[in-house]
């Protein structure tokens, strides 16, 4: 059955895909990626239960190319879950922004692609491969980040692909350089697996997996969005359709992470663990001050987004480096939630700035009068994103505090608590000048709610968000308890 299941996953996409390309019709292309959508959601929302039912033993597929483990189920539900919501969204979103209707098909066959690529990527047991599959992601994502063809779009594009190209680069040659020290161990050559670079990383050499280690955490770092290597992220993010930017954040940014969390999991198996979380935390750090900084002062309402994920990826590399049960669970659970919230987020943005003709804060005014249903979601949604209860954000960035409170990490916990309070300040501010700032013109009074296709996926994203920060189900703390502990070997 998880087999079956595991091709929908990687069938349904490509499926849409050719039938976008071969149809060449806007609503044909529309159904055929709602319905791969649909398709994905519902094989992906088993996986976790299924591989909860297996005990620790990860199954493999088609020759061992393929790893689903608990990890893997997770974040592919993550990048389920906002496939479904930002395809929903698209439906009204697309058919508005005056594109000719012959170029939508492209744009839902590339959708469809980008889809597939996050999905399968958690998937690859090769390091190798996943390495591939997540320059793939890259390359097709660059022209959605294009899709509008506007000046900023193009240079947001080539911004992207030439800086995430750059940092995979450095993962690449991180890998090869694991591979090399994994040599001297399993023989000149080996399939170069997650299990295999364990099993041989307590023989190679400290220095060659630190430094290994180190280029794959700046490669897959860049990808991930984490400080200083985010640069091309608010750009891509604020340039590219909502749907787009929704994807990009809430499954593009996961597929990422969880190679480091592989990664970081081989390290502390050869018992460098202190090392290696400590250069996660770092990052972490780093990336909530930078997200703190620009947070306060940005303009931008989607490049506000943009930094907010910077923010939250810095969050999930904390879980990450404080490791141990609570640590570990509380970063793939951010993931879930995260997920969930940014596409809240990117569809609340683009509905405003459809309707106020502007990407500006300060142009932006009156939106809980003119949108007295969709901003009141938007609004929700920005005080779940800074973390505030009763939301699922604040359960996670808790866990993992309390994962951090360590003689030796105690420090980073009380950086992080004390950046999470600028940042939510800075946040709620620039939404109080939205919705309660004196307009100048009041165009809330000629504006009208977004269609049914633009306001679903808000209540789809908001719903599960409010009930996982009230309830923490027993058996998904079980399930992320085990996640846990396949990632963090030797810790409590």
């Amino acid at each position: 059955m998880k087999g079956a299941l595991l091709l929908i996953l990687s069938g349904a996409p490509l499926a849409a895909t050719l039938g976008c390309l071969l149809m060449q019709r806007r609503q044909a292309a529309e159904m055929f990626n709602l319905a791969a959508a649909l398709a994905v959601f519902a094989a992906a929302l088993p996986l976790p239960f299924l591989v909860g039912n297996t005990g620790d033993a990860p199954a493999f597929f088609w020759g061992h190319y393929i790893l689903l483990d608990r990890a893997g189920a997770w974040v592919v539900l993550c990048t389920a879950i906002v496939y479904l919501l930002s395809s929903i969204y698209s439906v009204g979103y697309m058919r508005q922004l005056k594109e000719e209707a012959e170029r939508l098909p492209r744009f839902y066959a590339l959708f469809a692609a980008f889809a597939f690529t996050t999905l399968v990527a958690p998937l690859m047991n090769d390091v190798g491969l996943y390495w591939i599959v997540i320059e793939l992601t890259t390359l097709v994502s660059t022209f959605l980040v294009a899709f509008e063809r506007a000046a900023e779009s193009i240079e947001a594009a080539w911004k992207y692909i030439m800086v995430v190209s750059a940092g995979i680069s450095l993962a690449l040659l991180g890998t090869i350089l694991l591979y090399w020290g994994g040599s001297f161990v399993l023989g000149p050559s080996y399939q170069m697996t997650w299990s295999a670079l364990a099993s041989a990383a307590p023989g190679v050499n400290p220095v060659v997996l630190v430094l290994g280690f180190l280029l794959v955490v700046v490669g897959y770092g860049t990808k991930a969005g984490l400080a200083p290597m985010h640069s091309w992220l608010p750009d891509a993010h604020s340039e590219g359709p909502a749907p787009v930017s929704a994807m990009l954040s809430g499954a593009l940014l996961n597929a990422a992470m969880i190679g480091i969390a592989r990664f970081l999991a081989i390290m502390r198996g050869a018992g460098l663990g202190p090392l290696s979380g400590t250069v996660l935390v770092v990052f972490g750090i780093l990336s909530l001050l930078v997200g703190a900084l620009f947070i306060v002062r940005q303009r931008g309402i989607k490049r506000l987004m943009a930094y907010s994920s910077v923010e939250h990826m810095g969050v999930v590399a904390l879980g990450l480096g404080f490791g141990g049960t609570f640590g570990v669970a509380g970063a793939f659970y951010h993931m879930l939630v995260h997920s969930l919230n940014k596409s809240l987020m990117f569809f609340g943005a683009g509905n405003v700035m459809r309707a106020y003709g502007t990407k500006a804060i300060g142009g932006i005014k009156g939106v809980g009068r003119a949108f007295p249903v969709s901003g009141t979601l938007w609004l929700a949604g920005a005080v779940a994103i800074t973390g505030a209860p009763p939301f699922g954000l604040f359960f996670s960035e808790f866990t993992i505090m309390r994962a951090g409170l360590t003689p030796q990490m105690s420090w980073a916990v009380y950086a992080m608590a004390a950046l999470l309070i600028v940042i939510f300040i800075g946040f709620m501010n620039h939404f109080r000048s939205m919705y309660y700032g004196p307009p100048e013109n009041d165009p809330a009074e000629a504006l009208v709610e977004p269609d049914r296709w633009s306001v679903l996926p808000m209540w789809l994203a908001l719903l599960p968000l409010l009930v996982l920060g009230l309830w923490w189900p027993a058996g998904i703390w079980s399930y992320l308890a085990a996640l846990a502990h396949s990632l963090s070997p030797g810790m409590p």
